[in-house]
């Protein structure tokens, strides 16, 4: 059952993969209209979703969320995504993705690495900073006060409604402004991926150093 407070809208998801896909389930139950869109479409198993291409999923959403590995953006529909909100999801990780020289500098963040590549996009940093594992509810660790999620972007409108999205699958949001300061809950700060209420998260975000990066996988529960 979702809530009644619930605000119907259209949610396409670009990448069907663990958060992708967890997402998908989540706004689906929460009461949300859904498209689903993998590069092999015949292998999304979900249930009460729409399969679609990229850009179908891209032209079907009120919000678009992109879900692929940070070396994808390039592949993003690009003139189906303009004008849209899109949610990204993305995080840096050089071994997948291969080396981005600005990223390495710490010259920029991913999110506006990535938002160059969907121009006319209205961009936010959001559900970037949680394990696909911790994303269920039945699966979720427990946090006393809730578990607070970071989100970023220069729309206040759109973080708006981006937060009420969070609240709609039982997580908080907390606003931290801009996409320039989502390098506080990107890949290795101190707030990524690990499980806090809104104070914890504050001080967390607060915490974060440029360029000073928390040993590997440390964020993964089996090492918390």
């Amino acid at each position: 059952m979702h809530s009644a407070s619930v605000i119907e809208m259209k949610i396409g998801i670009i990448g069907a993969g663990n958060i992708g896909g967890n997402l998908a389930r989540l706004f689906r139950d929460a009461g949300h209209e859904v498209s689903v869109s993998a590069r092999r479409p015949e292998h999304i198993d979900i249930d009460g979703v729409q399969i679609a291409t990229p850009e179908q999923a891209a032209l079907f959403g009120d919000i678009v969320i992109v879900a692929v590995p940070l070396i994808a953006a390039g592949d993003l529909p690009l003139s189906a995504l303009r004008d849209k909100v899109v949610v990204d999801t993305m995080n840096y990780y050089p071994e997948r993705d291969g080396r981005i020289a600005e990223l390495d500098a710490f010259e920029t963040t991913t999110s506006e690495w990535a938002a160059r590549h969907a121009p006319g996009a209205i961009w936010v940093k959001a559900f970037n900073s949680i394990l696909a594992m911790d994303l269920p509810r039945e699966d979720r660790p427990a946090v006393e006060g809730g578990r607070a999620l970071p989100l970023a972007g220069d729309d206040a409108n759109a973080k708006a409604r981006i937060a009420q999205l969070h609240a709609n699958i039982g997580f908080e949001a907390v606003d931290t402004g801009s996409p320039s300061e989502s390098w506080r809950f990107e890949r290795a700060m101190p707030a990524y991926c690990i499980p806090v209420n809104h104070a914890e998260l504050v001080a967390k975000l607060a915490q974060a150093e440029r360029g000073q990066e928390l040993p590997h996988n440390s964020w993964h529960r089996n090492n918390a």
